[in-house]
């Protein structure tokens, strides 16, 4: 037997058939394990998450595994990646709890592990005493702000008015046409004068690629009630916890299909962490419900002056600005929701 990279991805996506599941497109390392000119084990990386992980049933005694992975981390290694995650399905926990990697969170279709040096609770922990927040009880929202609207503004005042401290957890994953320091910079400009709300990343266990993958996909498909489900848990298990987060702030979401199920995640499964989830309406303009991929339309058509009513002058001022250009032609030549 003898594990090599591949670049023949079909032969992978047929193997993977078998085990339900599919190759997924974001992958930038595919390893398989051959045993006379066949496939009987596969496994790929994107960034620092290991997926789409299968052995033949024949083999999976063999060390097949502990091979397989061993040579993705020294991949990742050599690349200067010391954290790793693993997605697989539940009745694969033991392979890679044996293996050396630690259970996260799960759902009945999906869970999460971490290997090498990542840690939930000691990164959360680490998050809060940064963040020099108090110990109170606290409301949060967790927005991405592809730009940051009058709509995201509005759903933050709610809950300042509402709230005596607000955490507001800009999504850090930087796979949005609005890089994450613009998108942080921006809501930090936009509620300044809120004095009882703190902005901050939301580092690498909120809405990010070890956590909920489909938000960046974009699949429409069973996966992602999962992804949805696992990052709902995370977020009450781990972050919650650690700030003392009571209630959760979400926008109603009348367009999307991937926020829609997130905010139903959301609503079966906080609360069981002690956390009222709050689904606000959109904030109207015109007769328009405003949202961070109405304004990238209106942007993509020319429209930048017709933009000015649905942003807070702050954002504005950063789109007619020098600064904005890149983002702005990047816009025009995208079909991405993002």
């Amino acid at each position: 037997m003898e594990i090599i990279e591949t670049k023949e991805l079909d032969k992978v996506e047929n193997f993977l058939k078998d085990f339900d599941l599919s190759l997924e497109k974001d992958v930038d390392i595919t390893l398989i394990a051959v045993e006379d000119g066949r496939i009987i084990g596969t496994c790929s990386a994107s960034g620092n998450i290991i997926k789409d992980f299968a052995v033949s049933s024949e083999y999976q005694n063999e060390g097949v595994a502990s091979k397989l992975l061993t040579q993705i981390q020294n991949r990742l290694f050599d690349k200067g990646v010391y954290e790793t995650f693993i997605f697989t399905k539940p009745q694969n926990r033991h392979i890679f709890e044996g293996l050396g990697y630690r259970f996260v969170e799960g759902s009945e279709d999906v869970i999460l592990l971490e290997g090498g040096l990542a840690n939930v609770e000691k990164y959360v922990k680490n998050m809060f005493i940064k963040s020099g927040l108090s110990s109170n009880e606290k409301a949060c929202l967790v927005m991405n702000c592809n730009p940051f609207t009058l709509g995201h503004r509005f759903l933050i005042e709610t809950a300042s008015k509402e709230n005596e401290e607000v955490v507001v957890f800009v999504v850090e994953e930087n796979k949005s046409l609005f890089p994450f320091d613009v998108r942080l910079k921006l809501v930090k400009e936009g509620v300044k004068d809120l004095k009882n709300v703190r902005v901050m990343p939301g580092g690498k266990y909120i809405i990010s690629s070890a956590t909920f993958p489909s938000y960046f996909l974009r699949k429409e498909d069973v996966r992602l009630k999962a992804y949805t489900r696992l990052d709902a848990k995370i977020f009450g298990r781990y972050i919650a916890k650690e700030f003392n987060i009571k209630r959760r702030y979400v926008g109603e979401e009348p367009y999307c299909k991937v926020t829609k199920a997130y905010n139903s995640a959301l609503l079966e499964i906080l609360p069981s962490f002690g956390v009222e989830v709050k689904v606000v309406e959109r904030l109207k303009v015109d007769g328009v419900k405003i949202s961070a991929s109405f304004v990238r339309n209106l942007i993509k058509q020319g429209k930048i002056y017709e933009t000015k009513k649905f942003l807070p002058s702050t954002t504005y001022e950063f789109l007619i600005s020098s600064d904005a250009k890149d983002i702005i032609e990047k816009i025009k030549r995208s079909d991405s929701p993002h």
